[in-house]
């Protein structure tokens, strides 16, 4: 006999979600909380305060990730849930905090319906995931898995001066690094898409599959500086029409390549920049992202054969590799089990890769990990226009939910 789906109280979890997002509201409704500021350390008190409520027990790392954990029957490895509650400058009221409130609503579920788990459940909040104030982002999650080195992280500075090790002193959230999350039988994180795909195929759940792997470049062009008004146009070395024409190519080229395939040039110096000066040098970034590696080494090809182009008209291309980073894989069970969940409570659903980077990503390395998207309205996201229904809220969370208790009876 098929057991009774156990849902979510949805008016609960929205009233939940606004009161975190009292904490930095803007004027327009979004939220400023930059990690490790006086809102930050307001909402992470209110979250702890929520949470010893039920009898939850609170630990914090060395990093100022904060874990609450209710005790399970058995003294195991837990399931943990959650996200982070820092966000960018006028930023939105669901980006993170949606996975740490739906995690406190999962355990205030089984709680008031008097279900002890068999194993611990954890939500924990990761610190400092936007890089909003001190970069890079991911940086907490990034040091408990090994990417970064801690001590580095603790000299980084904000725009002011202040270090992240003053900042996480400053709001008593320096904790213990014996504290870190070490193991778990899964770490499960709900997370708003930031993107238009699931609002245009009309879908409530995305079960997400990896984080795709990225490149980046820096493409450097050479030319000559001389009079606007007196060089004539055979004669010019104008490393801004090199970078026209490259650019063009470029689309051209890695357009036709795979239509998931997404690509960027965010940024562009033109030096020396004056209105009567031939431009004598641009420089301009070149992100790529795909989930196949081989599709990423295609696009590192084409980039690395542009100083050869016949488009360059006498100037000087250089190319340098910034940064990469390959595609994180979730665990293939836990996303079945997902899965299994959105059909069995009936929502509407796909698999799909996150183009954006999530903690989930780093914590995926050592921990069996996974990801559940809901709907962007417009796909917006990291700005205070940010917006997710709350019914695609609580079914996201209802998801969580089930893939829990899934788990709790195997």
């Amino acid at each position: 006999m098929q057991r009774q789906k156990l849902l979510i109280n949805g008016v609960r979890l929205k009233n939940e979600l606004e009161r975190f997002a009292n904490y930095g509201r803007t004027e327009n409704n979004g939220v400023t909380r930059l990690s490790l500021s006086d809102e930050d350390r307001l909402v992470r008190d209110y979250f702890c305060a929520c949470c010893e409520e039920l009898g939850m027990s609170v630990k914090v790392d060395d990093m100022g990730c904060i874990y609450v954990t209710l005790e399970g029957v058995e003294d195991k490895s837990p399931i943990v849930l959650g996200s982070h509650l820092d966000t960018v400058k006028k930023g939105g009221r669901f980006d993170g905090v949606l996975g740490v409130v739906a995690g406190l609503e999962v355990v205030r579920t089984l709680v008031e319906n008097n279900i002890k788990p068999q194993i611990p459940i954890t939500i924990v909040n990761f610190t400092n995931e936007e890089g909003a104030r001190f970069e890079p982002s991911m940086m907490a999650s990034g040091v408990l898995s090994g990417k970064f080195e801690k001590a580095a992280m603790l000299r980084k500075t904000d725009s002011t001066g202040v270090t992240f090790e003053e900042a996480l002193n400053s709001i008593g959230y320096a904790g213990e690094a014996e504290n870190r999350l070490k193991e778990a039988a899964a770490f499960l994180e709900l997370h708003i898409e930031q993107g238009p795909i699931l609002e245009r195929e009309s879908l409530s759940i995305g079960v997400v599959e990896c984080v795709v792997g990225m490149v980046c470049y820096e493409i450097e062009i050479t030319g000559e500086s001389d009079h606007a008004g007196t060089t004539p146009m055979d004669m010019r070395k104008d490393a801004l029409f090199t970078a026209n024409n490259l650019i063009t190519e470029i689309r051209k080229r890695l357009g036709a390549i795979d239509h998931e395939l997404v690509y960027t040039i965010g940024r562009v110096n033109v030096l020396p920049n004056i209105h009567t000066v031939i431009p004598n040098k641009v420089v301009f970034s070149l992100e790529a992202r795909h989930k196949n590696p081989e599709i990423i080494s295609l696009v590192e090809e084409i980039i690395q054969g542009l100083p050869q182009s016949s488009l360059n008209e006498g100037c000087e291309v250089k190319t340098t590799k910034l940064w990469g980073r390959d595609t994180v894989w979730f665990k293939e069970d836990i996303c079945n089990l997902l899965e299994q969940s959105a059909e069995s409570l009936g929502y509407s659903h796909k698999r799909m890769v996150s183009g954006a980077g999530h903690d989930a990503q780093f914590i995926a390395s050592y921990i069996p990990s996974a990801m559940v998207f809901v709907p962007s309205i417009n796909g917006k996201s990291h700005c205070e226009e940010e917006l997710t229904t709350w019914e695609d809220c609580e079914k996201g969370v209802n998801i969580l939910l089930d893939t829990v208790l899934t788990m709790l009876s195997r």
